[in-house]
């Protein structure tokens, strides 16, 4: 088995409507299968909230404005990339809130990793199903987890 390091550099966005958030199903990827915030890697030349506004789009199909950086934060964490490959992958994320018009979410594939969006009721969320991305940025806006869930 091989392993090797990487690192991924995105802008994600934290889309809060009342109580809920606005969050994509993964459908590929180190984070495949967990409810992940919307947004991805920063292409060559962009600017990380061009990024915010092009992922925005694809993933949610939402124009956002009177955007505001949250946070910047990283997780490490190691995956199957395939049966004979291992990536330890260090996870950077530029996290913005923002306001939009319409919460009509896409709700089908993007054909990339996004198996579509939904508007989720945050005190219903529980941590095992959420990337690690989520759980930072929710313990960061002052939800707690139950003690008998584990990360």
């Amino acid at each position: 088995m091989k392993e090797f390091k990487n690192k991924h550099i995105g802008s994600y966005g934290v889309i809060l409507d009342g109580g809920k958030i606005a969050l994509i199903k993964k459908s590929r990827g180190g984070y495949k299968g967990k409810l992940d915030l919307p947004g991805g890697g920063i292409e060559h030349g962009e600017l990380p909230i061009d990024a915010l506004k092009r992922e925005m789009m694809e993933e949610l199909g939402i124009e956002i404005h009177n955007i505001k950086l949250l946070d910047v934060s990283s997780v490490t964490f190691k995956w199957h990339l395939d049966e004979n490959t291992i990536e330890d992958l260090h996870h950077i994320g530029i996290f913005y809130t923002a306001d939009f018009k319409s919460k009509d979410l896409k709700t089908t594939e993007d054909g990339q990793d996004s198996l579509g969006a939904k508007w989720y009721p945050i005190t219903e969320l529980k941590k095992e199903e959420l990337s690690p991305f989520t759980i930072l940025v929710l313990e960061k806006l002052g939800h707690s987890f139950h003690k008998t869930l584990r990360s």
